[in-house]
Order: C-alpha cells, then structure tokens, then sequence
C-alpha cells in the first residue's frame, strides 16, 4: 500500500510549524518511505508569547485559540501543497502541547482538527496522545514506534528538541523515554540575552561551567527513575529554572553548565550506534563534546532528515491510525496495553 500524507509537528521550543510531505509504501510488511518536501513556518515573537499564554490563560480562551491555531495549521498546509502542487491522502497533525500531566491523567495539544481539515480540505488525523494517557500511560514518547518500523538498523535514535528523548530494543522490546530538557531550557537562557538560541553552541564553548550547579542538576531525582520517564514544561519549571534562577551565575556560564549537564545525561543513555536528529545537532559544540565522551558511533543524517524526521513520523502515526494498527507502544510509555491512538476528521 500506497500513502502520501503531509505531517505537521510543532514542538515545545516553539520555532515553528515543521510541514513535511511524505510517502511511505508498504509491501508484504517491510515499510520504505522518503521526505519529499518539507517547510518550516517560522512563529514570530508575538505569536510564541500568545502560545506561551496559553499554559495559564481561562478555559475560554485556551478553546479559542485553539480553533485560531487550527485555522493557521490548515492554512499553511494549504499553502505549501499548493505552493508545491502537491496533493495528499491526508494529513496527520501533532498539535501543540499545552498541558501534559499523565500523571492526573490528561494531556492537552491544541490545534483544533476540525478547524484544521477545514482549510486543508482533506481528511486530518491527531490528538495521538490521548488514548495512551487514558490507558494510564505517560503518552510519550510517540515516536519510537516509527523509530521501530523505519529505522531498525540503528541500535539508538536520539532526538534533540524541546526535550531530548532516545528509543531502542531491549530485551526484544522497543523502550523510550525523555532524557532531559535541552533546548527549552538553552533558548529560554539565550532569550535572557536577546539571542532566539545558542548558535552553534558558541556561547557554551566561551562559558565557564560551574561545578556546583552541574552537580546539583545531575543530582535530579528524575534521572535514577527507572521506568515512566516522561518529561513536559511543568517539570522544567518546577526543577530546573529555579536552579538556574538561584544560582547567582551569569547567563552565559548558566549555558555552559546546562550544556554539559545535557552532555553528561545523553552520554549516561547512549548504548550503541546513534541516530541523531532535532534542532539540537545544530549545537556544534554540544555534538562534538558528546562524540568524545562515547565509545560508539554517532551518526547525523542529512538535513532535511534532522529538520523534519518528527514531522514525517507523525505523517506515519496517523497511516498507522488510518490502518487501524498499533501506533503506540506500552512498553515505551507504561500504558495498560498497545494502543491505536488518533482523532480522525473525515473531508467528504
């Protein structure tokens, strides 16, 4: 079978709406798929302060805006197949996350579908995590089922977002989990300084790390939990910015030991050949570190499979979704059983 979708993510870190058009074709259960095209839709500063928002604005305004954010995703979808006259089965969105505490047993992406598949004008697919957290899962991670499928030749795949998350089999299971934050940590610090982020890692490399702090981070009771491993802003908030805030540093040696404490968790999980991908392997500085502190091989793939790999894995859920099979794992996120998550908003 045949498929052509057009996936959607928009991460925590807030740069902006990641497209991807993505075909993915299956024979006799062996899955191939390329990214053809993708685009990112940058956020302007007004629009990430109005996202941001939203984690404390009424329950009126929070439905809303998520019809308004509906209504921006099915535009720019629109535009970019038009753009590139392309045509697709459906579209498959992430949604943004506002809240996600599986913890109470809820999770929030805005991003409302009907509105969506309104200006798309083809059947939309999303709200992927719901019916793992109603299963008493964490809901997360939701890629390494397309780790799994599309890209078992590699022991590891490492993505560097928002949060840094890994997947691999063990045991003859797939597991995953969060690692630790990366980069809504290192860009809410680089906008203390005007910067939308550390270009390259450069203000790390010319930082000073402070030992105490670094300690203190490592300490996390977070990082000794053995299972249900699942990070959201909530937690940042909680634990890490207050450590930030309190710790009397400047901004740029509060980067550079926050970039070595994401160095010293990724190398703590890395067990064989890496996939990495996410805005975070443009952090030269935070990748080359990393590559010293490892005995295995760390593989950056190609562009626009680093930019948009989440996109097109999202693209592959909701295929999942259309096929009624399993797209996400409880032994990845301790839910009571696999699931087949995912809204589906039918064009007729």
């Amino acid at each position: 079978m045949f498929y052509r979708v057009l996936g959607l993510m928009s991460g925590t870190s807030l740069d902006g709406l990641d497209v991807a058009y993505c075909e993915f074709n299956e024979k006799k259960g062996e899955w191939t798929y390329e990214i053809k095209k993708a685009q990112t839709f940058l956020y302007d500063d007004e629009f990430k302060r109005k996202i941001r928002s939203m984690e404390t604005a009424s329950a009126q305004e929070i439905s809303q805006f998520s019809v308004e954010l509906g209504y921006y995703f099915g535009k720019k979808a629109k535009e970019f197949l038009d753009a590139n006259s392309l045509d697709v089965d459906f579209v498959s969105s992430h949604g943004q996350t506002i809240f996600h505490r599986p913890d109470l047993h809820y999770t929030t992406q805005i991003g409302d579908l009907s509105a969506l598949c309104s200006q798309v004008q083809k059947t939309t697919i999303g709200d992927f995590r719901s019916m793992d957290v109603a299963l008493g899962g964490q809901g997360a991670p939701l890629v390494p089922i397309g780790d799994k499928i599309l890209f078992s030749n590699y022991e590891n795949c490492l993505n560097l977002g928002g949060f840094s998350n890994i997947s691999m089999e063990k045991q003859g299971k797939r597991i995953a989990y969060d690692i630790c934050p990366v980069n809504i940590v290192l860009n809410h610090l680089a906008e203390k300084l005007s910067l939308p982020y550390d270009d390259k890692g450069q203000i790390a490399a010319n930082g000073k790390i402070d030992k105490k702090l670094l300690k203190t981070l490592n300490s996390l009771p977070y990082y000794k939990k053995k299972k249900n491993k699942s990070l959201g802003k909530e937690w940042v908030v909680e634990n890490i910015f207050p450590l930030l805030e309190n710790s009397e540093l400047i901004i740029e040696n509060q980067i550079a030991t926050y970039t070595e404490h994401i160095i010293c968790q990724l190398t703590n999980n890395i067990t064989g050949k890496t996939l990495i991908t996410g805005g975070g392997v443009y952090n030269e500085y935070l990748i080359e570190r990393l590559k010293t502190k490892v005995d295995y091989t760390i593989e950056v793939p190609d562009k626009i499979t680093i930019d948009y790999k989440e996109a097109m894995i999202f693209a592959f859920l909701g295929v999942l979704r259309h096929r009624k099979e399993i797209n996400c794992l409880a032994s990845v996120t301790g839910a009571e059983k696999d699931n087949c998550g995912g809204q589906i908003v039918q064009w007729i």
